[in-house]
């Protein structure tokens, strides 16, 4: 990573951030130095050596957005434990391949991943793991569509998985069906997040797409709050 970190928020426990595309967020057995975790650390230690940075969630090496550390053990613990009622809004935006017909919908199945971890839907509830994304159609123009999308559940790839499903993949996802790269990057971006850092206090944060999302649809930034 060459870019300065871009810090959407820190305090003496937590340290959101918004991750570049392209970036693992952690090491895998095949890239342990050059990840979003790395950055981070190497950023904390220098306020204090002895700082220590801990992950709370995760995005896909090729999504960008919102991705929260904990400083101290005892914070991560209380997030990431209670990750699904701690963060009581997460919402994406991302640019698919085609018009979608339905202005907004939710997708209800399960997912399940086979031994080339590849993820595929399912309406057995034994086969798979329940997982629900709603989406609200933004804008559509030259073959593609703008969608700002709300997930109940967080499983892996669950995005990308249902909406090749609905037969709009994300421009870029040559993973799951995409057959167009127009900005040269995965189209996906954690947009939104509420997070409850303790009781009572909720904190919410925004980060606005990249411009090239909207530059593909030839419109200007649209503003989005959590609802």
């Amino acid at each position: 990573m060459k870019k300065k970190l871009n810090i959407l928020y820190e305090d003496k426990n937590i340290l959101i951030i918004n991750k570049p595309a392209k970036v693992l967020t952690v090491a895998t057995p095949k890239e342990k130095i050059h990840t979003l975790y790395q950055e981070v650390s190497a950023y904390v230690k220098k306020q204090y050596p002895k700082n220590k940075i801990f992950i709370v969630n995760r995005l896909d090496k090729d999504t960008s957005g919102i991705v929260v550390f904990a400083k101290n053990e005892k914070t991560k613990q209380n997030l990431q434990n209670n990750w699904k009622e701690k963060a009581k809004v997460r919402e994406y935006i991302a640019v698919v391949e085609g018009k979608m017909k339905e202005k907004e919908g939710t997708i209800r199945n399960y997912l399940y991943e086979d031994k080339t971890l590849y993820v595929h839907e399912t309406n057995n509830p034994k086969k798979g793991e329940l997982a629900i994304t709603h989406y609200q159609v933004l804008q559509k123009k030259n073959k593609y569509s703008l969608i700002k999308i709300r997930i109940e559940t967080g499983k892996k790839n669950q995005i990308r998985v249902h909406l090749k499903g609905l037969g709009h993949p994300i421009i870029g996802d040559k993973k799951y069906g995409s057959t167009k790269n127009p900005i040269g990057r995965l189209g996906l971006h954690a947009t939104y997040l509420e997070l409850e850092i303790t009781k009572g206090n909720t904190l919410k944060i925004e980060c606005p797409a990249p411009k090239e999302f909207y530059q593909i649809l030839e419109i200007g930034k649209i503003l989005l709050k959590g609802e």
